[in-house]
């Protein structure tokens, strides 16, 4: 498996990439177009793309922030989930960000965040906030109601709170 950060918006994988992004994400959980061709020239995010025998499989969006990493969106396309191909991917974060935190639908919102949330408690993560709220991504968006999971337990989850708030969706 190899992680390849994209770093110019003429890579042919971001048209794929956005697509995906843009059918499996809600509308209030994702960037517009603009803004997320913006993210290519925040100095603080890694758009990642994930290759496995030689195939985009998925992609990863980080945000480097003070003391860890945001995992902002984190995706296997469709034709390749339950393979375990998620787990090698949150091998590579682990092995490459040792403080890392991510948002997800609480598990009482249907099967899929059921799903979601037992693949994260198995990969290492733990519920550190069920009380977050993911600010709106903009006008005609609305703020939701989120976990916050992560790999280690932070000393000050409001500073967490607020730096994310501040700094991904400002």
């Amino acid at each position: 498996m190899e992680f390849l950060q994209i770093d110019s918006l003429e890579d042919y994988r971001i048209k794929e990439i956005f697509s995906s992004y843009s059918s499996t994400f809600p509308e209030d959980e994702r960037r517009d177009w603009e803004e997320f061709i913006a993210l290519f020239s925040n100095a603080k995010v890694k758009i990642i793309s994930v290759l496995h025998e030689s195939k985009n499989i998925g992609y990863l969006i980080l945000w480097e922030l003070s003391n860890y990493t945001f995992v902002e969106h984190f995706e296997v396309f469709a034709e390749y989930r339950n393979q375990k191909l998620g787990s090698y991917i949150t091998n590579y974060l682990f092995e490459n960000y040792p403080r890392i935190i991510l948002e997800i639908e609480p598990d009482h919102l249907g099967d899929d965040a059921k799903r979601r949330y037992a693949f994260y408690q198995r990969n290492g993560f733990n519920l550190i906030d069920e009380m977050y709220v993911q600010p709106s991504y903009g006008k005609d968006k609305k703020s939701l109601d989120l976990w916050l999971l992560a790999n280690y337990i932070p000393e000050n989850l409001q500073d967490v709170k607020d730096e994310i708030y501040d700094v991904v969706y400002h």
